[in-house]
């Protein structure tokens, strides 16, 4: 999945207007995107228009308890897994580049 940011949001400085970024997951309905800064941060779905709606194939999908969706890669797709990444574990860390490197080497 594709999308653009609409417009400049003071809230967001470090997303650019018109940049398509890809969707790495979805959680509780918000975008898991990489930013300019390449940190894979969590923005609401409605700052962005969907340029391309397709999901990747290996995303496994959920749905909370008040019908909000949850979808990740399968690896990225454990509980917890980007508290530990932000926390710095190795394990998480690792992890998550495997799947952006995989993710860039196929759209090559």
């Amino acid at each position: 999945m594709i999308v653009k940011l609409h417009e400049r949001d003071s809230r967001y400085p470090d997303l650019t207007p018109d940049q398509p970024y890809v969707v790495l997951g979805i959680e509780a309905d918000d975008l898991r995107i990489l930013n300019n800064q390449g940190r894979p941060y969590l923005y609401p779905a409605e700052l962005f228009t969907v340029v391309d709606a397709r999901e990747p194939d290996d995303w496994v999908s959920a749905l909370g308890e008040d019908n909000e969706r949850y979808a990740y890669p399968a690896p990225l797709n454990g509980c917890g897994f980007f508290e530990d990444f932000f926390d710095g574990k190795v394990e998480a860390v690792a992890g998550f580049w495997r799947v952006m490197n995989s993710r860039l080497s196929a759209a090559a």
